[in-house]
Order: C-alpha cells, then sequence, then structure tokens
C-alpha cells in the first residue's frame, strides 16, 4: 500500500503507538491500515470411497492436481465457500461436513481451512479453473502431483482419520515452499 485509502496521502511503514507490529500508517489523517491474512477455504469430496481432484488449469501450480479451494468472499460463510469453490471447480454439488485442516501458510500471509465433504450424487465436470477432474481411490492419488503442502496434508490427515474411522481436527504451519 502507497497511498491512504481515506484522504488520498501517501502512507508510511512505521509502528503506530501503542502497537508492536510495523503498519502502513498516514501522517496526514492518522490512519492506521491493518494487512490481516486472506482466508482459502476447500473441501476434500468424497464418493462412495474415492476422492475428487482437480488439475489446475491456473497459476500457481497449473497442471498439478488439488482438493478444491479457493478464496473466501466477503459476506460468505467457509462451510458456503467450500461448496462454492467445488461447483465452480469440479461441477460437483456437495454436502459440506466437518473441519478438517486448518494450516497457516505464513509465507503467504494465508490460512487454509479444508472440511470433509460428501458428494450428492456422482455427478462432476471440469469447471473454468480446472484442466480435469477424477476421482481417485487412497492408492491412485497422483502424490508427486498434488499442487500444494497444505492440500497434501489435508488428503494425509483425510485418509489417515478414514482408516481410523475418526474425524479429527489437524492444525500445521509452514513456514516457507518446500524447495
Amino acid at each position: 500500500m502507497k497511498f491512504c485509502s481515506n484522504c488520498g496521502q501517501p502512507v508510511h511503514r512505521r509502528i503506530p503507538e501503542g502497537d508492536q507490529l510495523p503498519r502502513a500508517v498516514c501522517d496526514s489523517c492518522g490512519t492506521v491500515h491493518y494487512e490481516n491474512p486472506r482466508v482459502v477455504v476447500g473441501c476434500v469430496p468424497e464418493w462412495q470411497g474415492r476422492i475428487l481432484l482437480c488439475r489446475r488449469a491456473i497459476e500457481p501450480r497449473r497442471g498439478y492436481w488439488t482438493a478444491p479451494a479457493g478464496f473466501l468472499e466477503i459476506g460468505e460463510s467457509m462451510h458456503a465457500a467450500a461448496a462454492r469453490e467445488t461447483a465452480e471447480e469440479a461441477l460437483a454439488d456437495v454436502e459440506v461436513g466437518s473441519l478438517l485442516s486448518v494450516v497457516n501458510v505464513l509465507h503467504a500471509a494465508q490460512v487454509h481451512v479444508m472440511f470433509r465433504a460428501r458428494m450428492r450424487s456422482a455427478d462432476y465436470g471440469v469447471g473454468v479453473e480446472s484442466l480435469e477432474t477424477a476421482l481417485f481411490g487412497a492408492d491412485e492419488i497422483p502424490w508427486p502431483e498434488i499442487a500444494f503442502a497444505s492440500i497434501r496434508f489435508g488428503l494425509e490427515r483425510f485418509l489417515a482419520d478414514r482408516h481410523e474411522q475418526l474425524e479429527r481436527i489437524h492444525f500445521h504451519d509452514i513456514e516457507r515452499p518446500a524447495r
């Protein structure tokens, strides 16, 4: 941020009085502009024991597989966002279930929230952000081609919980991308 959205004057990064972190501060009107992490929401859709994944048609990680997920919109619940992203990316209708994982992606200033989900029918397709979609058995998941560490974490925990017939909530921090 270079200019104040309140008055249009330049902002400077400094620690405001009473705060402990550098912020974009307008010296003209005194507005402190807070920058907070963005929330990415998705789910692991399941149909008769198989998991629905999407091959990404967009960057980052175009051509890699992911669970349906995307940014939470203003005024939208996390469950609604997970269902919307699944409809957009895989043309599938899901019933979003319990919370699966929360991954703090610190280097990207994002929080990735994943839910368990049940597909309401076997119908799915290819949305505009996907190159292809497919249902995978646990032993068929293309692990080397999974797009993001947060998705891998969620899928691994989903399968482990399913094997143990549990529904736990898992937390993880990713400090920087894997090299």
